[in-house]
């Protein structure tokens, strides 16, 4: 007898939610940061005079930490969720389901 969790409806649509909200935000965030190396660019290669507040502190600090952070984004949205998703999770639960089975049948 083998043991397998078939996920329901609301379980999967939930799961969808989430992450269709996830990509909402990647490329929301990606697209900030297209308009944000538009600017970089344009001040530091073609002197274009922008000084008003958020803008003078876009530097190559700045610019490093930003990609920093959206790689990681990146890398945590298509990345790991390939590797370790929702299938991951139940093979997981499946193996330790089985071997706590397996446990309780010894003590029996």
């Amino acid at each position: 007898m083998e043991l397998v969790m078939e996920p329901s409806n609301e379980i999967l649509e939930q799961i969808v939610k989430e992450r269709v909200h996830k990509l909402k935000q990647f490329y929301t965030h990606l697209f900030i940061y297209v308009i944000g190396v538009a600017v970089y660019v344009a001040k530091t290669y073609f002197g274009v005079p922008l000084n008003f507040w958020p803008i003078r502190f876009i530097n190559e600090f700045v610019m490093g930490l930003w990609t920093f952070f959206l790689v990681m984004q990146a890398m945590q949205l298509f990345i790991t969720q390939k590797v370790l998703g929702y299938q991951w999770e139940q093979k997981r639960i499946q193996k330790i389901m089985e071997k706590e089975k397996t446990k309780q049948q010894k003590w029996e």
